[in-house]
């Protein structure tokens, strides 16, 4: 969090920022100083937005590389002893699941932080423009006053008092310190420019804010789509999913770099206002207001005296006297001049108004509610905005590092699948452990109820109890095989070659499978022992 508010320091982070080296188009160096109307700072702003679109080139160059160098170790291999990296694909898919996942946390972080900066700069500048507005409207009110009400109750009581010199130069006296307040009042800095510029400055930098913040949280939206997406391409193993994924993901790179380059130019910019931000703010006010007066709310600095210690103090002095004249007629002169009573006790209010008018003024001009609007926007864009804006940074690596992990991982998803295919393809349609092969069988017609093994096996009881169907002894291997058609499947397979003669290659059992067959290819032996036809 930020400092004490009595006095404002720039974070490290912005004067590591400021120290960042500003350059040109052509190389050449350029102040660091914030001059954001400078042709040539702006440039140099620029300039840091290139720089992460030379990060871009390269990581494409990266990728490119990557993708060729996969490409060609699997042409160089047999293809005998090519075998999918599935364990290498699914932690990538991980890795880059698990980065993307840190990587929008790191950005909502950053992006609330950068939208609290800025709402409480915007507080900031909206309470400081409502002290600017309550100056200029109290001046003005006390002014009108002065000049309006107070000379038309003066004029009438010159009327009503005519015959006494006495009071008719007390009234004139009275009129003369009027006039002396409102010389004192006219004195003052009018801050309605400086009121419009804050306004004006306020509405752009909410609207831009809106927009950005608006933005950043589609980003995220969308990356964890883009990332969502990845996942179901490489769980459900689609190729269209993959060949989306990968144009997807090469889309969100460029987006991630370009959040990058914006990033960097706004927290570099905005360091450079937060490092020196006096000298900035006088050199843009020294057309409308004085300096000493810019640099007493700037620094507000208790020893010195206020400027406008003077004009206030001859404004109490002056009302003082008017209301102890007024005081002194309406003692003195109301009892002779019953008639006066209005216009004595209307400027006798008028005075009590202008008092109190005094009070307010005087607590609106002084330094430190001025100065503390000035600490807290300071400490809003410098510290929590600025803050955010290296979160939101952190956030465009990240989910680059993210979908170039994707990318790569797409190809090898995609010889995966390719591998599998092949795999399918060089295995027997007859096998009924062929997962291709049951695909396939369940568009087809169904041959009958055919039991399967396990069901069969299952239906014994035990091996003890297996009964066999009589059999013709022949050491022929194709009754062999139909003995075997028989008790796996209850129904022979009529071939004319059994399977061993034809040269084709038996079906892929697993381990369990294969030792349940051979025990009940024993049992059965054995019956055929004991049962001989």
């Amino acid at each position: 969090m930020g400092p004490g508010r009595a006095d404002y320091l720039a974070p490290w982070w912005a004067a590591w920022l400021h120290g960042l080296p500003h350059r040109g188009p052509r190389l050449q160096p350029v102040p660091s100083t914030f001059r954001p109307q400078d042709p040539d700072y702006q440039q140099s702003l620029l300039f840091l937005g290139l720089v992460a679109a030379v990060c871009l080139g390269l990581n494409l160059l990266f990728l490119t590389v990557y993708l060729i160098c996969l490409c060609c170790c699997k042409r160089d291999q047999d293809p005998e002893t090519k075998r999918p990296h599935s364990c290498c694909v699914t932690w990538m898919a991980v890795t880059a699941g698990l980065i993307c996942c840190a990587a929008v946390g790191v950005g909502f972080y950053g992006n609330s932080e950068t939208n609290d900066g800025v709402f409480q700069l915007l507080y900031a500048l909206d309470h400081a423009n409502q002290t600017l507005t309550s100056i200029d409207s109290l001046v003005a009110s006390t002014t009108l006053q002065m000049q309006g009400g107070l000379e038309q109750h003066l004029a009438r009581l010159n009327e009503l008092l005519a015959s006494r010199g006495d009071y008719v130069q007390t009234l004139k006296f009275t009129q003369q310190l009027a006039g002396s307040i409102v010389l004192q009042l006219q004195g003052l800095p009018a801050w309605w420019g400086v009121s419009a510029d804050l306004t004006e400055l306020s509405g752009q930098v909410a609207y831009v804010e809106y927009y950005r913040w608006l933005a950043y949280l589609l980003f995220f939206i969308l990356v964890l789509t883009v990332c969502l997406l990845a996942c179901l391409g490489l769980a459900k193993h689609s190729r269209c999913l993959l060949v989306t994924m990968l144009c997807c993901g090469l889309l969100m790179l460029v987006l991630s770099w370009a959040s990058m380059a914006v990033d960097t130019a706004a927290a570099v910019g905005t360091s450079d206002f937060c490092v020196a931000p006096n000298k900035f703010i006088m050199n843009q006010t020294d057309d409308e207001i004085s300096a000493e007066v810019v640099h007493y709310y700037l620094y507000c600095d208790q020893s010195l005296s206020s400027p406008f210690q003077q004009a206030l103090t001859v404004f109490q002095r002056s009302l003082t006297t008017m209301q102890i004249q007024i005081q002194g007629l309406i003692q003195y002169a109301l009892p002779l001049f019953p008639t006066a009573k209005k216009d004595l006790l209307g400027v006798q209010q008028l005075l009590n108004s202008s008092e109190t008018s005094l009070h307010q003024l005087t607590a609106l001009l002084d330094c430190r509610g001025l100065h503390k609007d000035y600490l807290d926007g300071l400490i809003g864009i410098c510290y929590d905005g600025v803050e955010g804006l290296l979160y939101l940074g952190l956030f465009s690596l990240l989910a680059a590092a993210a979908f170039s992990t994707v990318i790569c991982a797409a190809p090898r998803a995609w010889k995966q699948l390719a591998g599998r295919d092949r795999d399918y393809d060089d295995m027997d349609e007859e096998d009924p452990f062929n997962p291709q092969a049951r695909r396939i069988a369940t568009h087809r017609p169904p041959r009958g109820q055919l039991r399967s093994f396990c069901s069969y096996s299952s239906s014994l009881g035990s091996q003890s109890s297996l009964q066999p169907p009589a059999q013709t002894v022949s050491n022929a291997p194709v009754s062999e095989y139909m003995n075997q058609a028989v008790l796996f499947g209850g129904n022979p397979r009529y071939e004319n070659v059994p399977l061993i003669g034809r040269g084709s290659p038996p079906p892929t059992y697993s381990p369990s499978m294969r030792a349940t067959y051979l025990a009940v290819t024993d049992e059965h032996l054995r019956h055929r022992g004991d049962f001989p036809a």
